[in-house]
């Protein structure tokens, strides 16, 4: 690894990008959201990718999108969509190029983020209730948790602060270059 890559990965609504924004800011290194690259490089939102092109098409930009800032030769904090170390053995990826942290938020933490406020804006969510949301939530995490437990920093519920991950596990990043 010839630059340090934070990739942060979990569940929709686990905080990765606001403790990637966070996180960067206190180490003083650039901060990248997979989703808003993805919106750059498609020059549409991902709902209107999902709705014109479907999921399977979106998996496979994602993991384009991720290759690609993967490869930077920079320093830099990443925030992952929720689905993107699910797909295209992109989880493999990250933990080649990167240093990847799950962020281990409880479910009930998850929907009460989604619920509050972010519903509209996350397509796999959108057009659902809050006992259908309970229900994907624990599906998603059920099919997917297997792909986050990989990440080789796993934070679980409070562990979540930036200067806990700095405090804790800097050191270990030192070592990973």
């Amino acid at each position: 690894m010839d630059a340090k890559k934070i990739v942060l990965v979990g569940m929709p609504g686990s905080g990765k990008s606001t403790l990637g924004r966070s996180l960067a800011a206190k180490l003083n290194w650039p901060f990248y959201d997979l989703d808003d690259l993805i919106e750059a490089k498609a020059e549409k939102a991902i709902s209107e990718i999902f709705s014109s092109e479907g999921e399977g098409y979106f998996r496979k930009l994602e993991t384009s999108v991720l290759e690609e800032i993967l490869d930077k030769k920079e320093t830099f904090v990443l925030a992952t969509g929720g689905g993107a170390p699910c797909y295209n053995e992109n989880m493999a990826l990250i933990n080649k190029k990167g240093v990847s942290v799950y962020l281990d938020v409880p479910l009930n933490n998850i929907l009460e983020r989604l619920t509050n406020t972010q519903v509209a804006i996350r397509p796999l969510f959108s057009s659902l209730d809050t006992p259908e949301i309970i229900l994907k939530l624990k599906d998603m995490h059920s099919q997917r948790n297997a792909f986050y437990e990989k990440a080789k920093i796993k934070l679980r519920g409070e562990d979540s602060s930036p200067e806990l991950l700095i405090a804790n596990w800097l050191p270990l990043l030192e070592t990973k270059s």
